[in-house]
């Protein structure tokens, strides 16, 4: 059986309780991979796995443990594009799914809005989070979970 990867320590806590209750409806494995720990619904198939403070260690634990056919939900594009190459698949929190044709342009891009912000130049960020995005990521999810029945 797959399982769904979370980068916790950035995942929007709406986007947690859309997971939890997938989990609860389908069984489907659930790892919340975080610097700290994070409360989970008791008894069920989702869990925390606490990792040791540090730039990417929870990055590199996904990375090491995802498997093909695996989801991961990240906001982070290098790990993405690393588990896309593993064969797993990758959404971000705001339902974007993330794939083989598009992560190379996000990469590209998120290099030169680094380039930007290191000139000086700001470029703003995502617009705040609220319904509209809870909603595409349910709906990815649903989309995910179908192909795994």
């Amino acid at each position: 059986m797959a399982t769904i990867w979370v980068d916790a320590d950035a995942c929007p806590k709406p986007i947690r309780e859309i997971l939890f209750r997938a989990a609860k409806r389908t069984a489907m494995p659930i790892v919340l991979v975080a610097n700290n720990a994070i409360a989970v619904p008791p008894g069920g198939s989702v869990r925390c796995q606490v990792v040791p403070q540090g730039f990417d260690v929870a990055d590199n634990e996904i990375v090491r443990q995802v498997q093909a056919g695996d989801l991961v939900v990240t906001q982070d594009i290098p790990l993405a594009a690393e588990v896309i190459e593993k064969g797993a698949e990758a959404v971000h929190p705001r339902g974007e799914p993330y794939s083989p044709d598009s992560i190379r342009s996000k990469l590209n891009m998120r290099d030169f809005n680094e380039t930007l912000r290191a000139s000086g130049i700001h470029s703003g960020g995502l617009a705040a989070f609220g319904t509209q995005e809870k909603q595409r990521f349910a709906n990815t999810l649903d989309r995910y979970l179908a192909r795994q029945r």
